[in-house]
Parts: C-alpha cells; sequence; structure tokens
C-alpha cells in the first residue's frame, strides 16, 4: 500500500495503531484484521 494510503486509513481509524512516544505503531493482527475486511467486502 502507498504510504498515503496507510496515512489516509490511520486518520480515519479504519486501520489500529498506537503511539510510543512520538512513533506511531501499527500491530500485524491489525494490519490482518483489515485485509480480511478488505476482502470480505471485495466478496460481496
Amino acid at each position: 500500500m502507498a504510504r498515503l494510503k496507510i496515512y489516509d486509513l490511520l486518520r480515519t481509524r479504519r486501520l489500529a495503531s498506537l503511539t510510543i512516544s512520538r512513533a506511531r505503531r501499527i500491530p500485524a493482527h491489525a494490519l490482518s484484521d483489515y485485509v480480511q475486511r478488505h476482502l470480505e467486502e471485495a466478496a460481496r
């Protein structure tokens, strides 16, 4: 995915993240959850 797309997903809270100090981290399970939701929507 493009960097701007990731920032958009984070801003709209469609992709979960956490902030440690000043760095934003995306847990691996959050990314796999997003992909799974996206695949389910595409299958409809």
